[in-house]
Protein backbone atom coordinates (compact mmCIF):
# COMPACT_ATOMS: atom_id res chain seq x y z
CA UNK A 1 0.00 0.00 0.00
CA UNK A 2 1.09 3.19 -0.91
CA UNK A 3 0.37 5.35 1.98
CA UNK A 4 0.28 5.53 6.01
CA UNK A 5 -2.63 6.89 7.58
CA UNK A 6 -1.61 7.30 11.72
CA UNK A 7 -4.74 8.07 13.51
CA UNK A 8 -3.73 9.80 16.98
CA UNK A 9 -5.13 10.55 20.58
CA UNK A 10 -3.56 11.40 23.65
CA UNK A 11 -3.00 9.07 25.97
CA UNK A 12 -0.84 7.50 29.11
CA UNK A 13 -2.67 5.26 31.47
CA UNK A 14 -3.27 1.53 30.79
CA UNK A 15 -6.81 1.86 30.57
CA UNK A 16 -5.90 4.60 27.44
CA UNK A 17 -4.24 1.46 26.28
CA UNK A 18 -6.93 -0.76 26.44
CA UNK A 19 -8.95 1.51 24.43
CA UNK A 20 -6.33 1.59 22.04
CA UNK A 21 -6.25 -2.61 21.94
CA UNK A 22 -10.57 -2.13 21.48
CA UNK A 23 -10.50 0.39 18.46
CA UNK A 24 -7.17 -0.90 16.53
CA UNK A 25 -9.29 -4.58 17.02
CA UNK A 26 -12.85 -2.29 15.75
CA UNK A 27 -10.55 -1.04 12.60
CA UNK A 28 -9.35 -4.35 11.44
CA UNK A 29 -12.18 -5.69 10.91
CA UNK A 30 -14.21 -2.71 9.68
CA UNK A 31 -11.59 -1.95 6.67
CA UNK A 32 -11.91 -4.98 4.99
CA UNK A 33 -9.51 -4.99 1.65
CA UNK A 34 -9.59 -1.76 1.06
CA UNK A 35 -6.85 -0.93 3.95
CA UNK A 36 -5.13 -2.88 6.52
CA UNK A 37 -3.95 -1.99 10.08
CA UNK A 38 -0.45 -1.59 10.02
CA UNK A 39 -0.18 -1.90 14.09
CA UNK A 40 0.08 0.41 17.34
CA UNK A 41 2.16 2.35 19.52
CA UNK A 42 1.45 4.10 22.72
CA UNK A 43 4.35 6.03 24.83
CA UNK A 44 5.30 9.39 25.26
CA UNK A 45 1.67 10.96 25.97
CA UNK A 46 0.63 9.36 22.75
CA UNK A 47 -1.49 6.51 21.36
CA UNK A 48 -1.22 5.77 17.67
CA UNK A 49 -2.71 3.30 15.17
CA UNK A 50 -1.09 2.95 11.66
CA UNK A 51 -3.10 2.07 8.70
CA UNK A 52 -1.82 0.88 5.81
CA UNK A 53 -3.72 2.04 2.77
CA UNK A 54 -3.82 3.37 -1.42
CA UNK A 55 -6.75 5.61 -0.52
CA UNK A 56 -6.31 7.41 2.66
CA UNK A 57 -8.91 10.13 2.97
CA UNK A 58 -11.40 7.28 2.40
CA UNK A 59 -9.66 5.02 4.99
CA UNK A 60 -10.35 8.42 7.28
CA UNK A 61 -13.63 8.08 6.46
CA UNK A 62 -14.32 4.39 7.18
CA UNK A 63 -12.02 5.02 9.96
CA UNK A 64 -14.47 7.72 11.55
CA UNK A 65 -17.79 5.51 10.46
CA UNK A 66 -16.47 2.74 12.40
CA UNK A 67 -15.11 4.83 15.49
CA UNK A 68 -17.26 8.42 15.28
CA UNK A 69 -19.65 7.16 18.00
CA UNK A 70 -17.17 6.26 20.51
CA UNK A 71 -15.93 9.15 23.23
CA UNK A 72 -12.53 9.29 22.01
CA UNK A 73 -13.50 10.10 18.81
CA UNK A 74 -13.24 13.83 19.71
CA UNK A 75 -9.66 13.60 20.47
CA UNK A 76 -8.22 12.17 17.30
CA UNK A 77 -6.12 13.97 14.88
CA UNK A 78 -5.24 12.24 11.30
CA UNK A 79 -2.65 12.80 8.54
CA UNK A 80 -0.88 10.81 6.15
CA UNK A 81 2.15 9.99 4.84
CA UNK A 82 3.58 8.52 1.55
CA UNK A 83 5.59 5.39 2.75
CA UNK A 84 8.61 6.30 1.38
CA UNK A 85 8.47 9.53 3.09
CA UNK A 86 8.74 11.80 6.37
CA UNK A 87 6.38 14.43 6.03
CA UNK A 88 2.34 13.92 6.91
CA UNK A 89 -0.39 15.77 5.00
CA UNK A 90 -3.23 16.51 8.14
CA UNK A 91 -6.30 15.25 7.53
CA UNK A 92 -8.40 16.12 10.91
CA UNK A 93 -9.53 17.73 12.70
CA UNK A 94 -9.61 20.81 10.46
CA UNK A 95 -7.20 23.55 11.88
CA UNK A 96 -4.24 21.52 12.90
CA UNK A 97 -0.98 22.94 11.33
CA UNK A 98 1.38 20.81 12.80
CA UNK A 99 1.88 16.79 13.35
CA UNK A 100 4.30 14.29 14.14
CA UNK A 101 4.44 10.90 15.38
CA UNK A 102 6.98 11.07 18.73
Amino acid sequence: MRYVLVLQWPGSSEADFDALITMEGGLSDALGDRASVGGHDFGSGEMNIFIETDHPAESFSDAMATLGDGLRWAEVRAAFRDSTADEYTILWPQGLTAFAVK
